[in-house]
């Protein structure tokens, strides 16, 4: 129990910490989008889903492997991930945005492929971001696109 409070906590200080402030939020949500983002008001709940997925993978992680390694792999995947929107909007380059998240989306392919082998239901549960990541990715280039 102790390792599942331990994993939300440095998960809350990262999230709560690499966030944008509130003026680079603005200029972010004022750029313009692709007509096909039809789905945005969703993101949020995507990755909460994701995130969640990321802290039950971590754990199960941990429960079988005991790994400081694979810790640090779940924590430069979550600080990846969370720096996605602070770089674009502390840099005002959406192309930086672009690369840290094909970044991401390889790094998570490769803690992907290491947990497979200490637990296949928390590689599983890394699988929703896999999914979501070039997703987020190519909204981010089809945005720069649109806001050059």
């Amino acid at each position: 129990m102790l390792a599942a409070l331990v994993i939300l906590l440095v998960m809350a200080v990262v999230v709560g910490g690499l966030n944008p402030g509130r003026d680079d939020l603005t200029w972010f949500m004022r750029l313009r989008r692709p007509r096909w983002l039809v789905f945005e008001g969703w993101i949020p709940v995507i990755w909460l889903v994701i995130y969640g997925c990321f802290f039950v993978s971590a754990w199960l992680t941990w429960q079988s492997s005991w790994s400081g390694l694979l810790m640090g792999g779940y924590l430069a995947q979550l600080l990846l991930v969370q720096s996605y929107t602070l770089l674009i909007c502390r840099s005002r380059s959406l192309g930086n945005g672009t690369a840290i998240g094909f970044g991401g989306w390889v790094w998570g392919i490769a803690l992907t492929m290491a947990v497979v082998r200490q637990s296949p239901a928390a590689a599983a549960l890394l699988v929703p971001y896999l999914v979501w990541s070039p997703v987020g990715t190519w909204v981010t280039w089809q945005m720069r696109q649109l806001n050059r």
